[in-house]
Formats: structure tokens, C-alpha cells, sequence
């Protein structure tokens, strides 16, 4: 079953059940996920698995960027809410890297790219980023790098 396919089974039963708060996000998505096929190549594409994640992760990350606002301001109960989408959302995305897994893939391909300073770290950071496919996030892809090139 692909993405699409369980986010079209998920939402329908969200509706059976009366979730409004799943409903409201399975809808999001899938008119985020359309919206993308649209852009890709016209209406009647599918987007592959790969593609659907990147739109799933693209929304995660509205979701913690809207978290960090709200907590900043003060206001618990939308970053509560932004939390429950948050956590609907990442049901979709494929598992997560550990820590120690992604310091062995860094570690990995930098000996692979040759790469000896922070000046190569683009490079690295391309090489990886096909690698990982969306498992971690860039930030930490980054920090990682950044500390092992230094080290």
C-alpha cells in the first residue's frame, strides 16, 4: 500500500470514527500531497513514496515551526494542538535514524567523498542527503557533519 493509499484509508476512517482532529489533517495532507502531484507533472500523476514523504516532512516541519512560535508566545493550547497534528503526521513518515546511525553514515561517507575539511561539507552534505532519504532531518545532518569534519 502506498502513502497515498493509506493516507486515503486513514482518512476515511478518521470520518467513521468522528476524529475531527485526524480528519482535519489526513484532509491537509492530501490536498498538500495533490497539490504536489499537480506541480510535478499535472493532475493525473501519482507521487511516488519518496515524493510523498517530502511532502509529509515539509508539513511536519510547518507543524514544529508553529510549536516553537506558539510556546514562545505563550499560548499552550495551540502548540498542544500543533503537537497532536504533529504526531498524526509522523505515523506516515518511514522510521527515523538513531543517533549513533547517523554519526556511522556521516562517518561513512566522508572517508567516501574524501572529504578532510569544513570547506568539502556540501559536498558530504549532498552525498548523504541520497543516503539517508528523508530519515533524518538536515539540521542534524548538518550539526553532525560540522562536528566530525572539526573533530
Amino acid at each position: 500500500m502506498t502513502v497515498i493509499e493509506r493516507v486515503d484509508s486513514d482518512l476515511k476512517e478518521a470520518m467513521r470514527a468522528k476524529d475531527t482532529t485526524k480528519r482535519g489533517v489526513l484532509r491537509m495532507l492530501k490536498s498538500a500531497l495533490k497539490y504536489a502531484a499537480i506541480a510535478k507533472s499535472g493532475a493525473e500523476t501519482e507521487l511516488s513514496d519518496a515524493d510523498a514523504a517530502q511532502v509529509i516532512r515539509k508539513q511536519a516541519k510547518q507543524r514544529q515551526d508553529s510549536i516553537e512560535s506558539f510556546e514562545k508566545g505563550g499560548r499552550a493550547d495551540l502548540a498542544d494542538k500543533e503537537k497532536e497534528e504533529l504526531s498524526i503526521l509522523n505515523g506516515y513518515l518511514p522510521q527515523g535514524m538513531s543517533a549513533g546511525e547517523v554519526a556511522g553514515i556521516v562517518r561513512e561517507t566522508i572517508v567516501e567523498v574524501g572529504a578532510t575539511s569544513k570547506a568539502q561539507m556540501g559536498a558530504v552534505m549532498k552525498a548523504l542527503q541520497v543516503k539517508v532519504a528523508g530519515r533524518v532531518d538536515g539540521k542534524t545532518l548538518s550539526a553532525e557533519v560540522q562536528k566530525q569534519l572539526s573533530g
